[in-house]
């Protein structure tokens, strides 16, 4: 990653997981563009974590996966994975992305609503879309209001926001030449959050 990683400020109510995915594109020439994206385990009583207020709201076909019995003992990493989808996870929650060449494609604008889409057509999908017929863009760039601040590492930054939307609010900046982070957070658990970026091993930290 030609830039550093960026996440959500260390606070109670939001664990990095090491839960990291990773995207790339390029070219005879290299790397084109190259991305990284946080997943974080959402509490929303941090000072309790037994508290039921923490636990998600599970499908049968999840629910079914954490309760079944394997006919082997499940290692350590395996058992943590799983009960931790007991607790809302924010999926993709931050993605830092850095572009080799700008144009139309790599602009913050077009960057919050890739992100936003994703996480619209994965997290939230319409049912009425059949599977294996892609989805159509929930967000276009004339939802971005690109007169918004937001902190990155403690300084107030020129960001652009989508808050048109009734299930995720984002925002993002730019954070170094051809990098930007975005952030697409669901709009129901905004009150647990606090939307600021900061930079590589406070990503990390384990606030328990």
């Amino acid at each position: 990653m030609p830039s550093p990683v960026m996440g959500l400020i260390v606070q109670p109510s939001l664990e990095d997981t090491d839960s990291i995915g990773i995207s790339d594109g390029s070219d005879g020439a290299g790397y084109t563009e190259f991305s990284v994206s946080i997943t974080y385990t959402l509490w929303r009583n941090p000072a309790d974590r037994s508290d039921p207020v923490n636990l998600a709201v599970l499908d049968h076909d999840k629910r079914a996966a954490i309760e079944m019995a394997t006919p082997w003992p499940r290692p350590a990493w395996l058992i943590e994975q799983v009960q931790r989808m007991r607790y809302p996870q924010l999926w993709e929650a931050v993605r830092t992305t850095w572009s080799r060449d700008l144009t139309a494609y790599t602009t913050l604008a077009q960057r919050l609503v890739d992100h936003a889409n994703d996480i619209l057509n994965n997290q939230y999908r319409d049912p009425s879309i059949r599977p294996g017929f892609p989805p159509a863009p929930r967000v276009t760039e004339s939802s971005v209001n690109p007169a918004v601040t937001v902190a990155v590492d403690g300084v107030a930054t020129p960001a652009a926001e989508i808050d048109t939307d009734p299930f995720v609010y984002a925002i993002g900046a730019e954070t170094a030449p051809r990098t930007v982070v975005t952030a697409v957070l669901p709009r129901s658990e905004l009150q647990h959050i606090r939307i600021a970026f900061a930079t590589g091993p406070t990503v990390a930290a384990d606030t328990r």
